[in-house]
């Protein structure tokens, strides 16, 4: 197996990454919102007049 980020062998401590530094800055792109997965848009319910979700006032 090697590491995502760079190609390196995995080291058995930090699988599947090469290393702490590399386990951290994956951890810190999820945190930071840099991978993102798709999904529908999120309405606001101020903006859309809505009680509740789905229910119209």
């Amino acid at each position: 197996m090697t590491c995502p980020l760079c190609a390196k062998p995995a080291h058995p401590d930090y699988r599947p990454f090469c290393g702490r530094a590399h386990r951290d800055r994956d951890l810190l792109q999820w945190l930071g919102e840099g991978y993102r997965i798709p999904g529908r848009p999120i309405v606001d319910e101020d903006e859309a007049g809505l009680d509740s979700p789905g229910r119209p006032d």
